[in-house]
């Protein structure tokens, strides 16, 4: 596999706010994720717009923000990837279980 050849999983909206700000964003995951790659990567009205990466505990973190959204945004949209992707969640238990 190339590096070039991340495949990824279908595209999911989440939708942000705050205050009265609305953001419309898709999100895309890349199951290929290599290492210090940004395995989600983040579009509003078709445009790339940010990124995100796993820690070892499955917590994102912002990988890129080209388009300079609030952090507090990008936050609240960490979150809501995080609750689409329990499996991250339950690995962490099992671990605490240990």
């Amino acid at each position: 596999m190339s590096v070039g050849s991340c495949s990824n999983m279908e595209n999911y909206p989440i939708t942000v706010s705050k205050d009265e700000e609305v953001h419309h964003f898709e999100v895309g995951e890349y199951v290929h994720h290599l290492g210090d790659k940004c395995k989600y990567r983040v579009f509003e009205n078709g445009k790339f717009v940010a990124s995100f990466t796993p820690d070892d505990h499955h917590f994102l973190h912002i990988c890129e923000n080209p388009a300079n959204i609030d952090e507090e945004i990008l936050y609240m949209l960490a979150d809501q990837i995080e609750a689409h992707h329990p499996q991250g969640i339950n690995d962490n238990i099992r671990k605490l279980k240990l």
